[in-house]
Parts: structure tokens; sequence; C-alpha cells
């Protein structure tokens, strides 16, 4: 057996059936449209300024030769969260944070490598590197119209890791899109995100922001963390197969948010149920910040169940007298 079946069955052994692999190599073709999203402002601070740093892999194993790329599922089911509700969270942070967990997965994969003879180094959101470019470079899915890696068996509800080694692996081919002429991502996201190219008001990002101007307060629309709605509209997440990795099964606490509960919680319970979730990275003033904007626009009393006296935080005390002013004034 070589090295690429070997791999590729250890991982399936482990649970994870989508995995390619593509040429280590400068992606030289990617610099004119990273300068271009610096030129236009719409790069934001959560990624890397630097664009060659985005664009060489050699900068993390300078005799790297092959990269693997890995999809992790994580949708369990839709039961838990949706639009409909007074609060949710996106799906991917309903389960343990993916960081730690793939990682987990990765090491265990590049000791595998190392027994074939290799060096291998991983990454999970730990590098400036296009990983969604890697992906469908490696053939384990296409990028579609909402800028998300979409896979056919899973549909775009997957994380990504990544392994670069000095093993040189026949490389997979590229997948095509797949998208055609559909466009029901880009008519449901609900600020025009995806058909001005611009992620900087993407409600995803919006949530996640530590400080927000009050035009978005009414457009969070239950929103905790994340958002869902072009993941939600795309024809393949319809039927995407269920993952069966058990550490991203949701927790009941984020799938049926008490959002007083969310909006009141200490330190104690942050780190209890919020801290090992995706959802936690940000830190507890911003589930905060995010249950009380859903619970002005939700519940009818909620200034008499809580009060700026509540919150100890400036930042909250804030944003709680604006809500009062914007909804109950």
């Amino acid at each position: 057996m070589d090295c690429k079946d070997s791999i590729k069955e250890y991982s399936r052994s482990l649970g994870l059936d989508l995995v390619g692999f593509s040429k280590c190599r400068r992606y030289s073709e990617l610099i004119p449209y990273f300068e271009e999203r610096q030129d236009s402002h719409v790069q934001n601070e959560f990624e890397e300024k630097d664009i060659y740093r985005r664009v060489d892999p050699f900068l993390y194993m300078e005799n790297g030769k092959t990269i693997v790329s890995i999809a992790f599922p994580y949708f369990h089911g839709t039961d838990c969260c949706g639009e409909g509700s007074r609060g949710y969270f996106s799906k991917y942070t309903l389960g343990t944070d993916y960081h730690g967990a793939v990682s987990a997965y990765l090491e265990k994969i590049c000791s595998h490598i190392e027994g074939l003879g290799g060096s291998a180094v991983h990454f999970v959101d730990s590098n400036s590197l296009p990983e969604r470019y890697i992906a469908s470079l490696s053939g384990i899915g296409f990028i579609g119209k909402n800028n998300m890696l979409i896979t056919r068996k899973y549909g775009s509800y997957v994380f990504l890791g990544e392994i670069i080694t000095d093993l040189e692996i026949e490389e997979d081919a590229p997948a095509e899109s797949c998208c055609g002429s559909c466009s029901c991502c880009i008519e449901a996201c609900p600020t025009g995100s995806l058909r001005q190219s611009n992620p900087n008001i993407c409600l995803s990002y919006i949530t996640q922001k530590k400080e927000l101007e009050d035009s978005w307060l009414e457009l969070l629309g239950g929103r905790l963390f994340g958002c869902d709605t072009c993941q939600d509209a795309c024809p393949f997440n319809k039927a995407a197969e269920r993952s069966k990795l058990e550490c991203f099964r949701p927790f009941d606490d984020l799938c049926r948010p008490d959002l007083e509960k969310l909006a009141l919680m200490g330190n104690a319970e942050f780190r209890k149920i919020y801290r090992k979730a995706s959802c936690g990275w940000r830190g507890k003033a911003i589930l905060q910040r995010n249950a009380l904007i859903s619970l002005f626009q939700n519940v009818r009393d909620v200034e008499d169940r809580i009060s700026e006296d509540d919150f100890a935080s400036p930042r909250l005390k804030d944003i709680y007298n604006r809500l009062l002013r914007i909804f109950k004034l």
C-alpha cells in the first residue's frame, strides 16, 4: 500500500472520509485577489495583513512537498436551532470547540505519516493559508458563491484541517464548481454581503465584533453567534449527511438557549458551558450583548426583568441603555 492509500485508510479508521492531496506550492495566482480586497478596504481584523504569508506554505515547512486537506463534518441535525427561534447559535458553534477537536485528529494522522517515514505539521485556523482554496485544489469540495467550501456529501457543514508533509504524494484532481446559475445564497443574504463581496457586513462577522453601531442592533434577528442564512438556503445542504463525529454533537444549553440566563451569566457558568464551545472564543461579554439584543427584540417586559445595574461591564451597561432607547422608548 502506498503512502496516499495508507493515509486515507487510516483517516477512515478515525471516521474521516473526505481526505485530499495537493502539491505544496506558492499560490501566486491569489495575490491580485488579496491585493484588490485590501485596496477595497473589505479585509477585516481577523485576516492576516501580510499577503505573502497567505500564499506561501513554505513559511510553515521549508521542505514541504504535499498538503493533505481533511474535512470534518459537524452537523448533527436541524431540530435544535434556526431563525424561527428567539435566539440561536450557528450550527458550527453548537459542539466542542473545533480547534482542539480537529487538532487531536490531525495529531494522530501526523503520527501515522511519521510512521511512514515522513515529517508533518498540522494546522487548524493557526496559519494564514487559504484553506478553502487548498481544499478545492485537493478535490475535497468546491468554493460556492457564498465563499464556503461545499462538499457533495456533507454540504458546507465541515471544518477544515491541513497537514503539510515532506512526503511526495500524488495530488488529486481539483473540484469543479457546481453552483451553476443558482443564486439562492446571494438572494437569501440579509445584508447583501455576498452580492457586494463585502464580508464586513456579513452578520456572522457582526455578531463577533466588539463594537456595534446602532444600525446593526435591529438586524441580528436572534443571532447569538454566527449566521447560517446562506448555508440554510444552499441546495447542497438540504440533503447533507449527518456527522458521526461525537465531539461535535450539540450541547443542550446551546441548542435551546435561555436568553435571560445567558445575558446574566457569571464567569463560572461561562467557563462551564460556553468556553468549551466554538462560540466562546470572543469572550463572555459578546454573548451577553447578543442575548440582550435578542431579548429586547422579542420580550415585551425585558426592562422589568433586567436592569442596567445587573451588569458590571461599562460596555454592557451602554448596550442596555442603547437597546432601551431603540426598542422601548
